[in-house]
This record gives structure tokens, C-alpha cells and sequence, in this order.
């Protein structure tokens, strides 16, 4: 085993066989090819405010756990979250742009993708009707493109063109009201946005309200309503962030920053309405220290479901009741750096990266299909302050 990546005062190796397997993927060039077979594209959003220049990619191989190191796929400032449209060519990304005032505004990015090398070739831009864009989402049938803006606290909804470029907001929700903490609830926070698996509705998490609000979509038209009911309520303080539906859409999963809890909801797919089943904490019983929780994924097997957590800097592994929809903790795995803002489960579940935002790398972890358990697999990837990844795999 050799030696491939320091962090901090930790030492990381890779078995001989990756190790074999990654200098025979270099010699074919697959830096600059085509995806071979089993290979997928992942794209790395981060914060532009060090030394990163924009949308990173990397070539993952799924048979053997390799991720490439990251290459510069567009420049542009603060692409802190992404989304890929259905059909994998184009690609959307939070952002910012100068507003009237001379001011940074919110605003949203297009790109075309070339499939082969990974690139991105920018469309347009458009505001995301608010300040602070930190997530987004596109519907189903890709024609709407769904915006949460945690600064001003506001939704949009952009119309998508057959091109792929975006049209202005047509649909902007901007809410009041505020929450226990003073210091993070003053007033409304935007943090997610997602269309329900039918994509009759979107589900958007607002951090500053305690509140997973809920709205009918119409993606031809870039138009939200309010549903009745018009939200589902969480526990004073939780500061709900992101949230996931499970395998067969009869439950969803809120992950609560402020809280470092998960909250379990039974989901009615009629009228899209929660009811309250769970809540359970991310983080063991004995840790004391500030924590934030951040990202949440279901495995694609339906039977693990994964948070992070900022602080105790750690993924939480839960086993997933699939009849009743509770969680039972498995363990808590280190991600080996700091602020796990965001992690990613490659598409056939057996790899998961986790992007550390404060220690400025990308770790890769082989999951166990039947325990859910993580074991790191001796790779970390150097990339600056990364805040998202997206696997595309074009197979």
C-alpha cells in the first residue's frame, strides 16, 4: 500500500489493487476521453470565495471506487449547489450576479454539457429572484427549474426553454414570519426545494420558519400555488434544511440543521399532506459541541437512509423500517475532514463521496449493501471548498 493523500496529521492509503487499477485507468487517457463502461461524470459545485474557480468534474469508475482528481469544467462565481436536467444536457447552477444597486444578487446559471469530456459551455443567466440562491431542482419533465433563495427567504420558479436556456422567474413566493432563534430565525430562510415523485407538487424546507411548505406545480408554465394544507409544521427551533421521499413515496425524510435531528413524515400523495411519525438525532448521545446538520440521501436500495453533520463531522447511518418508515441508527462514520456540507451515493449505491467544505477535500467511501455501513477506501481527492456533487452517468 502506498501513501496517496495527507490530511491534517492523518495518513491515507490505497490497497495495491486500486492502486493498479488507477494507474492502468491514467495510461488510457480517461482524463480527456470518453466514459468507459461503469464509469460516470460527477460534478462538484464549491464556494468561489477562496481559491476555486467554479464547477469542478471528476470520472468516477463504480467497479473499483476511483474518482479522478477534478478538473475545472466552467468558471463561474459561487456555483454552491447543482442540478442536472432530465436527459443529462444541460446543467443548472446557483449563483451570483450584479444587481441594479451595483450589489451581488442571486442568480442562477445554464449550461450545455458535453457528454464525452465533461465540459460545460454557459447558456444564460437569470436572477433567482432573491439573494443567497443555496439550492435548486428541475421537474420531471425538465421545463421548470426550481429556486430557493435562503437570504431573502423566497421560491422561484424558472421557466427551462428547449435549448436549455432560462426565462425570468415566473413565479416568486416571498414569506414573513420568523422563528424561536433570533439569531438564525429573524425571519423566513429558504434552504430546499423539490417536486414530489409524481411532480404534481414541490415540498420546500424553510430553515428561519420551522415549516416544509407545500405548493401544486405546473411545470409548463413555471407556476406554483399553494396546497391545502399550505405546509407542514416542525419543532420550534429545528431549522428544517434539506428532505428526501423514500423508495415507494409513502414517506419523507427532513433533515433539521439547527435541530440535528431528522424528522420522519408519513407522505399522503393525494393532496401531498405529512403527518408526523419520528424524529431522531443525528449525532451520539454524549457529544456536547456546536453541530449543524446538513445534506440527507436515501440509499437506492430504500433500506439506508444517510445525514451529515457539521460539527461532530460525521455521516449518520440509519436502517430504514420500509412498512412503518422509522429510522434505527447504525453508526456514525467520520467523513476525515471538516464541515461535510454535502454528500452524494454514486448511482449504484456502493460508493459514497463525502465533500468536507472546511478541510478542502473529497473522500470516497465503499458502502456495505447489507449493513449500510461506511469504510473508507484509502482516496481523498484535494478540491477547494466543495459544496455539491452530481453524478451524471450517460450508460
Amino acid at each position: 500500500m502506498k501513501r496517496i493523500a495527507e490530511h491534517g496529521s492523518s495518513t491515507y492509503s490505497l490497497p495495491m489493487n486500486l492502486e493498479i487499477r488507477l494507474v492502468l485507468l491514467i495510461l488510457m487517457g480517461v482524463a480527456t476521453t470518453g466514459s468507459l463502461a461503469g464509469e460516470s461524470l460527477v460534478y462538484f459545485g464549491t464556494a468561489t470565495s477562496g481559491h476555486s474557480r467554479g464547477i469542478y468534474v471528476s470520472r468516477f469508475d463504480d467497479s473499483s471506487g476511483i474518482l479522478s482528481a477534478p478538473e475545472l469544467a466552467a468558471e463561474v462565481r459561487n456555483p454552491m449547489f447543482l442540478a442536472v436536467a432530465p436527459g443529462n444536457r444541460f446543467l443548472y447552477a446557483t449563483g451570483e450576479m450584479e444587481g441594479a444597486d451595483g450589489k451581488r444578487a442571486g442568480a442562477v446559471n445554464a449550461f450545455a454539457r458535453d457528454a464525452q469530456t465533461g465540459r460545460l459551455t454557459w447558456i444564460n443567466r437569470q436572477s433567482s429572484g432573491g439573494s443567497g440562491p443555496c439550492h435548486l431542482a428541475v421537474d420531471a419533465t425538465g421545463q421548470c427549474l426550481l429556486v430557493a433563495n435562503y437570504g431573502s427567504g423566497s421560491i422561484a420558479a424558472l421557466p427551462v426553454r428547449a435549448d436549455g436556456s432560462l426565462g425570468e422567474a415566473a413565479t416568486l413566493f416571498s414569506r414573513s414570519g420568523s422563528g424561536p432563534n433570533p439569531k438564525r430565525q429573524a425571519g423566513p430562510h429558504a434552504h430546499f426545494i423539490l417536486p414530489s415523485p409524481d411532480n404534481r407538487f414541490t415540498l420546500d424546507c424553510d430553515l428561519g420558519l420551522d415549516k416544509v411548505f407545500i405548493s401544486h406545480l405546473d411545470p409548463a408554465a413555471a407556476r406554483l400555488t399553494a396546497a391545502d394544507p399550505p405546509f407542514a409544521p416542525l419543532a420550534p427551533g429545528s431549522g428544517p434544511r434539506h428532505l428526501t421521499f423514500s423508495r415507494d413515496g409513502r414517506f419523507i425524510y427532513v433533515i433539521n440543521e439547527m435541530g440535528g435531528t431528522i424528522s420522519v413524515f408519513s407522505y399522503a400523495a393525494t393532496n401531498a399532506s405529512l403527518t408526523a411519525v419520528q424524529t431522531i438525532s443525528t449525532l451520539p448521545k454524549d457529544f456536547a459541541t456546536n453541530n449543524t446538520a446538513a445534506e440527507i440521501v436515501l440509499h437506492p436500495n430504500g433500506r439506508f437512509l444517510y445525514g451529515s453533520n457539521r460539527g461532530h463531522d460525521s455521516i449518520a447511518v440509519f436502517a430504514v423500517d420500509t412498512a412503518t418508515g422509522r429510522l434505527a441508527l447504525v453508526e456514525h462514520a467520520s467523513t476525515l475532514g471538516r464541515t461535510p456540507r454535502h454528500f452524494a451515493l454514486d448511482p449504484s449505491g456502493r460508493w459514497l463521496l463525502a465533500e468536507n467544505q472546511g478541510s478542502d477535500s473529497v473522500v470516497v467511501f465503499a458502502v456495505d449493501g447489507d449493513t449500510g455501513k461506511l469504510k473508507p477506501t484509502g482516496q481523498v481527492q484535494p478540491l477547494v471548498s466543495p459544496t455539491c456533487a452530481v453524478f451524471v452517468n450517460e450508460k
